[in-house]
């Protein structure tokens, strides 16, 4: 006999409006998203004429992936936390209102200073995917199936995203030949511009969506310059090596900065980033998981590309591969993203719930990337590889913002999906300074000096992406069942 009690005549009608409208929010949030896909796929295929246009060496182009990963890392606890005070749809205007105005900086840069600091303020839009889940979070509170819509949102916004990473790489590749490139790069800043637009008429502000509250001057001051110190050391160790005694102090330097900020933080009636809910039995698992997941996939890319160039004649590894089949290569990938997103509130009711799906994902990327070990010399293997790994990618990519959001107070939905993708970020630029030094690779300014990495180098690189992987789905199991369903979470108490 079922126990559910059914809604009563006020309950019933709430919830069907709060689902209704869900649908047209979504549907706007999607063109946010694919204003997303089209900047993180459009420049790649570019690189080498950004680099003729701006006349540097392509090598220096690491310069603006440094730059962007900075502001990333350090605009997220901000614009997270702003958020929940003041109202996710503003926050997320203000965001792309940045991210517009770096990237018509970048149409116009003339030179190479001047576009990096353009590129470093268009990595404002990575905190757009935390806010549109933050707002679909809190607009299903009265529908009765919070979490489940706010996970079938968040599946629908990254397969969108991904989609779009195809449509812009395709579409900057095709024009380069062309349009001259002023008016090429600043296609993305009309599609970025529009966006906002769309924004500010389609979505409309939730009542109680601001909360009000302080913000965490002290905190936020803490944690900007502990994470600008970290990234300072790891950009040492990227130029100078393994022995870089400077970029070995820096770190050390920040992690005493971090343990300072966390003692802050504890101690704080409104933190910046609320450590004792990150800590929490629910929360931590779920951020480890993004921590972790940052080292294949932000870290792992590049690797990848420079072993699928490298000529196996001169090397004695690669696949000497045109620069046509790295980007089919890119273009499964991001097609498997996008089956393993679009497929998740799937795989969540076939395999039995979320940590299930999560667990799974995990172990699909950490597959793999072993399957990288063994099978590395042909084509085929490749793309293999990269389709298993890409479909667990995918499903985590749209459930761990989610599964945040669902471990957190209503309050703090902002700051936990936003941490997401900020422990991403920062795994991601540990994993690069870590893979730099296992090939050998520096961020040398020198065009004359030119040097060949390792195999075992990436034979390390594969390792730690799959170790990294395997872990993460253990940390999953250690988080309690009501991180990832719609049962009400234990208080955390200050």
């Amino acid at each position: 006999m079922s126990t559910e009690i059914p809604p009563g005549p006020i309950q019933a009608p709430a919830a069907h409006s709060a689902v209704k409208g869900l649908v047209s929010v979504v549907g706007f949030l999607v063109l946010v998203e694919v204003a997303s896909g089209i900047l993180q796929g459009y420049y790649t295929p570019i690189y080498p004429q950004i680099a003729d246009h701006l006349s540097i060496n392509e090598g220096d182009i690491n310069w603006f992936e440094a730059a962007q990963l900075i502001v990333s890392a350090l605009c997220i606890p901000l614009l997270a936390r702003l958020g929940d005070l003041v109202g996710h749809k503003r926050v997320l205007l203000v965001s792309t209102a940045a991210t517009a105005i770096g990237s018509w900086w970048l149409a116009f840069a003339p030179g190479f200073g001047s576009f990096l600091l353009g590129w470093a303020v268009q990595g404002a839009y990575v905190v757009w995917l935390p806010l549109e889940i933050a707002i679909i979070h809190r607009r299903t509170r009265d529908s009765g199936r919070q979490e489940l819509l706010t996970r079938r949102g968040a599946a629908v916004l990254v397969g969108s995203l991904e989609l779009a990473v195809i449509v812009g790489a395709l579409s900057s590749g095709l024009l380069v030949e062309t349009l001259d490139m002023n008016v090429l790069l600043a296609l993305p800043a009309v599609v970025v511009t529009a966006v906002f637009f769309v924004i500010l008429v389609g979505i409309e502000q939730v009542p109680g969506d601001d909360i009000g509250g302080g913000l965490d001057w002290t905190g936020l001051s803490l944690v900007t310059v502990s994470l600008g110190v970290l990234m300072g050391g790891l950009v040492w160790l990227r130029l100078d090596g393994a022995g870089s005694l400077l970029g070995w102090s820096t770190i050390v330097l920040s992690l005493v900065l971090f343990a300072a900020f966390w003692r802050f933080e504890q101690r704080h009636p409104e933190p910046i980033v609320d450590v004792r809910l990150l800590s929490s039995p629910a929360q931590w698992p779920v951020q480890l998981t993004a921590f972790l997941f940052g080292i294949p996939v932000l870290g792992g890319q590049i690797p990848l590309s420079t072993y699928a160039q490298a000529d196996p004649v001169e090397r004695g590894y690669g696949l000497g591969a045109e620069p046509a089949f790295v980007s089919t290569l890119i273009g499964l990938y991001v097609v498997t993203l996008a089956i393993g997103a679009f497929t998740l509130p799937l795989t969540t009711r076939l395999l039995g719930g979320v940590r299930r799906a999560l667990v799974v994902a995990c172990l699909l990327v950490g597959v793999g990337y072993l399957l990288w070990l063994p099978f590395h010399d042909e084509t085929w293997q490749a793309l293999l590889n990269m389709g298993v790994a890409g479909l667990g990618s995918g499903a985590l990519v749209a459930a761990l913002p989610a599964a945040a959001a669902a471990a957190a107070p209503p309050e703090r939905t902002g700051i936990a999906t936003g941490m997401t993708n900020g422990t991403k970020t920062v795994g991601g630029a540990i994993a690069s300074a870590i893979f730099a030094i296992a090939l050998t690779a520096t961020g040398s300014l020198d065009a004359t000096s030119e040097q060949v990495a390792p195999f075992s180098g990436y034979l390390t690189v594969w390792a730690v992406c799959a170790g990294a992987a395997f872990v993460a789905a253990l940390a999953l199991l250690a988080a309690p069942r009501h991180a990832f369903g719609d049962a009400p979470a234990p208080p955390i108490t200050r």
